[in-house]
């Protein structure tokens, strides 16, 4: 995400840096490639015309002018009015103090609310919540099934009325339910719709009026760009959204629409989806989008990731045994199903300061490969894995066969196993008594 425009911007601020002082002119100068960078990300007209205005005026002030550093000045001010742009501060999901909570997901067509629906439940339940997922979208061709078969992958009851063709109906029988069984918070999907098809945006209005909703969210596809400001301002005058769930913005490198619509709308953006599965959904930070746009990484979301991804216990145990030179297979194959928890590479160098990316772009991780460096390990008995050295040519043999790989790549694994435990070996600093462990870092 942002890719583009975080590679325009670095360019622009190279002018800055090339300067020892700057006058009001390089300032200009300056502010006219932030201006086209920003215009080309796909950012609102209006929104770039009062960003550049509110930058200029504090760039060609005393603290830039007269600075020893003007440069890292124009990027902190850039940096701070930014943040300013997106919210400020993180707007969190209202809570009900009487339960339950009611989120009522809407959109156009195609925005993703049916997945995000079922994203949203999944993370309230990590966070002790009981979800009730309520199908009301009696339009599209097995949207039901669909919001269904969400639910059961994750878990989450889903509440439907499949003879029935009135969403208010269905909207406030859920509630009902949910109330009676115990379910504090509610997701209700809503079909999708045109912003200018007044039949549909009526019937979200008496949804509202009936089952009195504690959060409106309006779920936006970032790749949509300037249109989605339009849609931000149609779904608000229309229903008082209280915020927006961005979609899609892994596959978005332009990043304009998550700068545009706070700023037109007025309604904060509160999540991110950054991702096909069920668990890429993360809370919108002003501050740390504005350091990912920069280059500056966005290491509190690296570190929740981590926190997340790692069972701290585990974690201490596994650097015992790697500083006593125990380090299994079985070991091993945990710490991959960990490091696979924490998401795609190319998101997790994003958030790692002065990394982008493409930096990493041949450095894929082969998911296959994994799946059967998994199979293999499987297939080995508990005495072959804490040993690897009694593998056979026999058992190796019926291992490769188990697995459905071949003796050859067994071998790679374990060649790749041993260089793996001499380097650790390395990094603790060597086996004797009294050393202390020197692993910079865990993986």
């Amino acid at each position: 995400m942002f890719q583009s425009l975080s590679d325009k911007l670095a360019n622009a601020f190279k002018k800055f840096r090339n300067k020892g002082k700057l006058t009001e002119a390089d300032v200009k100068e300056g502010m006219r490639e932030i201006k086209l960078a920003l215009l080309e990300a796909d950012v609102s007209f209006k929104v770039v015309k009062d960003f550049i205005k509110k930058v200029s005026e504090r760039a060609v002030g005393a603290e830039v002018l007269e600075s020893l550093l003007p440069a890292q000045q124009v990027v902190k001010i850039v940096n701070e009015e930014l943040i300013a742009l997106m919210g400020s501060t993180q707007a969190k999901l209202e809570i009900s103090s009487k339960p339950p909570t009611v989120v009522m997901m809407t959109g156009l067509q195609g925005a993703g609310k049916t997945t995000h629906s079922g994203k949203l439940a999944e993370l309230y339940k990590k966070q002790g919540k009981r979800p009730l997922l309520v199908a009301c979208d009696v339009y599209r061709p097995a949207a039901i099934k669909q919001l269904q078969v969400v639910g059961a992958q994750l878990d989450i009851p889903v509440f439907a009325m499949e003879d029935c063709k009135d969403p208010v109906k269905i909207a406030k029988a859920g509630v009902n339910y949910a109330i009676k069984n115990g379910h504090d918070m509610v997701f209700i999907d809503t079909a999708g719709r045109l912003h200018i098809d007044e039949v549909l945006m009526d019937e979200l209005k008496n949804i509202k009026k009936e089952v009195s909703p504690t959060e409106i969210l309006l779920v936006i596809d970032a790749m949509t760009g300037q249109d989605a400001v339009n849609v931000a301002q149609s779904f608000n005058e229309l229903l008082d959204i209280t915020g927006v769930v961005l979609t899609k913005l892994d596959g978005d490198t332009r990043g304009g629409a998550a700068l545009s619509v706070r700023y037109v709308s007025g309604k904060p953006i509160k999540f991110v989806g950054t991702g096909e599965k069920l668990d890429t959904i993360e809370p919108f930070y002003p501050d740390r989008m504005a350091s990912r746009i920069l280059g500056m990484g966005d290491v509190l979301s690296l570190i929740e990731k981590a926190q997340e991804a790692f069972d701290e216990k585990k974690a201490i145990e596994m650097e015992r045994k790697m500083r006593e030179n125990r380090f299994t297979l079985t070991d091993y194959l945990e710490q991959m199903a960990q490091l696979k928890n924490m998401g795609s590479l190319d998101q997790l160098v994003g958030m790692i300061p002065g990394m982008k990316p493409n930096m990493l772009k041949d450095a894929k991780v082969d998911e296959k490969a994994m799946a059967r460096t998994e199979a293999m390990i499987l297939s080995m008995t508990p005495a072959e894995r804490e040993n690897p050295d009694i593998l056979g040519s026999s058992r190796k043999r019926r291992i490769a066969a188990g697995s459905g790989t071949t003796v050859e790549e067994l071998n790679k694994l374990l060649k790749q196993f041993d260089q793996m435990k001499k380097m650790m070996k390395q990094f603790s600093g060597g086996t004797g008594k009294g050393k202390k462990m020197k692993i910079p870092f865990r993986f």
